[in-house]
């Protein structure tokens, strides 16, 4: 594995044999760590939309599953 710094960018090598769901895990991380790398937000200000998102699609789809 070869890690690089440019003025703008950080490059990582690495062997083409490796592990592709791994890597897919590895790259979906730092997604997220780029997406909220600047949010202010707060875990239980996440957690509370979190529960917003659950109730709301739980009450859309209630009627059709409890018949």
């Amino acid at each position: 594995m070869i890690i690089e710094r440019t003025s703008n960018e950080i490059i990582i090598r690495l062997p083409g044999d490796m592990n592709i769901d791994e890597l897919q895990d590895m790259t979906d991380w730092l997604q997220y760590k780029e997406a909220t790398r600047n949010s202010k937000a707060k875990q239980s200000d996440v957690d509370a939309l979190v529960n917003q998102i659950k109730k709301g699609r739980w009450n859309k789809r209630k009627e059709s599953l409890i018949k």
